[in-house]
């Protein structure tokens, strides 16, 4: 892990240091885009090809309502790009949106640790980052004042399912975590929201070798009363672990965090995965004007229920039409400054308000559970 630290940190500098001798991105890009006619260009990056799940449905649904209408008096354009969930190639992709002074914002990456590398080339180069999927805390804690996170961030997930648990009566929980900056940030967050509420974390576990390795774990997991767990892993990952979980015995029930929240939850991990619990940020049966009109377009376009990335994406272009709207400006400065003072604004994923820092605050965090083969909400 270390020397894959230091070579993402190492592309990063190489990245950065481009830019800068490139001159200053932030106002070259200022000055074009004041002066700029045409279509207003938005970037996106994202894993089409493995890990789509709707996401271009939605924001292809969002552009072709916003450009009924047009928005400054032109229309949106967005220049997709492939990341395949990967550190480099999401660096190489920053890169080359950075180097277009003609690009007003990007919409993207969908893991955290593409993200939160590339949200610094993007900074550097002036560009507006809306990111609609990546929790990791450290995305928003270097100050940068043109990142936006368009999701609930881990310490808000681990506060929310710390609190079912101790709903639930849990007082002796272990924790599973993928080793990268998702896991470990949702499962300190976990462990902290816990503490908080008297729940003891008796153990925390983020590999096993194999089977026997992991019935080891779980039989010392038996012998200190663990009741529940917190699952803070993606997919598939996440349901190979529910998997090998009941195959050694262990029935205690299970809580994640919003890498788990997909379909194929149920299609790979079968029957272990039932009862399972999870974050979300997005319910399609829920009440309201903003989410019917999405469902129901969304159904009739493509004859299928939207999913969360599905309301992330379309939620993500609508803002940022709101946001040129509010501004009058495509410049990323006055963008940023129209999102910083947004208040309740409604999108399908619920209201969104920014901090200080980017960070959404007001959007609420559903629960749901894996009964059979589909979700139910639970609130």
């Amino acid at each position: 892990m270390r020397i894959k630290s230091i070579l993402i940190a190492a592309a990063l500098m190489l990245f950065i240091s481009a830019c800068s001798s490139a001159g200053d991105l932030r106002e070259q890009r200022e000055r074009t885009l004041g002066r700029q006619t045409g279509d207003i260009l938005v970037g996106v990056a994202w894993p089409f090809a493995d890990r789509n799940e709707g996401f271009r449905e939605g924001l292809e649904l969002a552009l072709e309502e916003i450009n009924q209408k047009g928005v400054l008096g032109s229309r949106m354009k967005l220049l997709q790009k492939d990341d395949q969930s990967s550190v480099t190639e999401g660096l190489t992709i920053a890169q080359s949106f950075a180097n277009n002074p003609a690009l007003t914002a990007v919409i993207g990456h969908r893991s955290s640790v593409v993200t939160v590398p590339a949200s610094k080339v993007y900074d550097n180069a002036g560009l507006l980052m809306l990111a609609p999927s990546s929790t990791a805390p450290g995305l928003t804690a270097a100050g940068m004042d043109r990142v936006f996170r368009l999701i609930p961030d881990d310490n808000q997930i681990g506060s929310t399912m710390a609190k079912y648990a101790q709903s639930k009566g849990y007082r002796n929980m272990a924790i599973f975590y993928t080793n990268d900056e998702y896991g470990r940030g949702l499962a300190n967050s976990f462990e902290d929201g816990a503490k908080a509420t008297g729940i003891q974390i008796v153990d925390r576990l983020s590999d096993y070798r194999d089977l026997d390795a992991l019935r080891r774990a779980m039989d010392k997991w038996k012998l200190l009363g663990v009741d529940a767990i917190f699952l803070a892993e993606v997919m598939p990952a996440g349901a190979a672990f529910l998997a090998d979980l009941r195959k050694v015995g262990m029935q205690v029930p299970v809580i994640g965090g919003d890498g788990l929240d997909t379909a194929a939850l149920a299609e790979v991990a079968g029957s272990a995965a039932d009862n399972t619990v999870v974050a979300s940020i997005f319910n399609p049966t829920a009440a309201g004007d903003t989410v019917q009109h999405f469902v129901q377009a969304y159904k009739s376009k493509y004859n299928e229920e939207p999913r969360k990335w599905a309301a992330q994406g379309y939620d993500a272009l609508k803002l940022l039409a709101y946001a040129l709207e509010k501004a009058g400006s495509r410049q990323p400065s006055k963008l940023a400054n129209v999102l910083n003072q947004t208040k309740g604004w409604q999108g399908v994923s619920g209201l969104h308000t920014f901090d200080a820092d980017g960070n959404v605050r007001d959007m609420p965090i559903i629960l749901k559970q894996l009964r059979g083969a589909s979700f139910q909400y639970l609130n």
